[in-house]
């Protein structure tokens, strides 16, 4: 059977690798991945896979279906793509690489007696968009789901932070920089204090958290008090846990910016909190094995693994169903993720080498399990 699905793989090689150029040439961002969302499905659509857009009323997500095995496995399609980056986390990749696992698997399902399940899973780059398909009834009544994440090096197991991502911003008011300075009430200010505040609060964390983020408007003209200003921050720690207790001293860091200035504050999540990562240890053998059967190689622990402790809301997902989440090297280094370098490495002779051994272990694995419950159930 992995025989069948490696042929099926390499005989849709050219028009993965397609697909993966397609998206990687015009990227969208989290929620508005209209035409990645529908150009991902298209091939799954030819091999007969039964396609549903607009899964469970979102617009950018979908559901592909194909078998009618009593194990069911979920691949995972990421596409959207970084702001101002593009495709510098390789998601046009990872489209690609569930499209031909599934097409693999398709060949093999009724003997393997697998139903395979595409998911197209938009704003994985905070928008939380795995999170929104599970509180809609996504992914339920699954036995695995997978995927594989461009890295600049292979690495098997996930081990991603939990993270909140939230909007912040500050109103104050307008004045007169140098007339009438004191009428105003100075929103950029705010996030001064408050970034001063979360610097100095980094020294009693725990050396596994990261709190970062980018001021995204703070003031229209030099002479004029700014009376709005705007970020994304984010809070990551090891667990849920850890997050729901390091997270309110982030936040009163941006209470003191509105108390010291006077400025109201407003802080919305942009969505629910990503969990850590819960890796099936079975189906994480079967994906080492299989890789390196395909001749990938896997790092040592280090800097040039660390991609694996990056935050996904696939994390989510594994809270729910057994699910892995390797990483296939790109061999960008020393170029790594969400850097402009990352993303050129996403298309050419490497990048497809990844897309098809990613495509073909993910397929194997899921040969893999299958025999494993028919052994288990006989």
């Amino acid at each position: 059977m992995k025989e069948a699905a490696q042929k099926t793989v390499a005989r849709h090689a050219e028009e993965l690798i397609g697909l993966s150029e397609r998206l990687h040439a015009d990227p969208e961002t989290a929620w508005e991945e209209h035409r990645a969302a529908a150009a991902v499905p298209e091939l799954l659509d030819r091999a007969g896979f039964d396609v549903t857009s607009s899964y469970l009323g979102l617009e950018t997500a979908f559901l592909a279906r194909a078998g009618e095995g009593p194990v069911r496995v979920a691949l995972c399609a990421e596409y959207d793509a970084l702001p101002g980056l593009g495709h510098a986390c390789g998601h046009n990749l990872i489209a690609a690489s569930a499209v031909g696992a599934a097409l693999g698997l398709a060949t093999v399902a009724a003997d393997a007696g697998l139903t395979v399940e595409v998911y197209g899973t938009p704003a994985e780059e905070g928008g939380g968009g795995k999170i929104e398909m599970l509180d809609r009834g996504a992914f339920a009544g699954v036995d695995l789901a997978m995927m594989v994440h461009p890295a600049p090096v292979d690495v098997a197991e996930a081990r991603p932070f939990a993270v909140s991502h939230s909007k912040v911003s500050y109103t104050g008011k307008s004045a007169h920089a140098a007339a009438y300075p004191e009428a105003g009430v100075n929103a950029a200010d705010a996030f001064t204090v408050a970034q001063v505040a979360i610097g100095l609060l980094r020294q009693q964390l725990p050396a596994s958290a990261r709190v970062h983020g980018v001021v995204t408007h703070a003031g229209d003209a030099p002479n004029a008090v700014p009376e709005r200003s705007a970020g994304r921050w984010y809070v990551r720690a090891e667990t849920l846990a850890e997050l729901a207790e390091l997270e309110p001293r982030v936040m009163r860091a941006f209470e003191a910016g509105a108390l010291a200035t006077g400025c109201d504050l407003e802080i919305e999540p942009e969505s629910k909190p990503y969990a850590e990562f819960r890796a099936d240890e079975t189906a994480l053998e079967h994906y080492r094995a299989n890789a390196l059967a395909l001749g990938r190689r896997f790092a040592p622990p280090g800097q040039a693994a660390r991609m694996n402790r990056a935050s996904t809301d696939m994390g989510n997902v594994s809270r729910v169903v057994p699910a892995i989440h390797p990483y296939i090297g790109v061999g960008s280094l020393p170029a790594t993720n969400h850097q402009r370098e990352f993303a050129a490495h996403c298309v050419g002779g490497t990048a497809q080498r990844a897309l098809l051994d990613g495509a073909m272990a993910l397929a194997w694995t899921a040969v893999d399990r299958s025999a494993s419950s028919r052994e288990a159930a006989a």
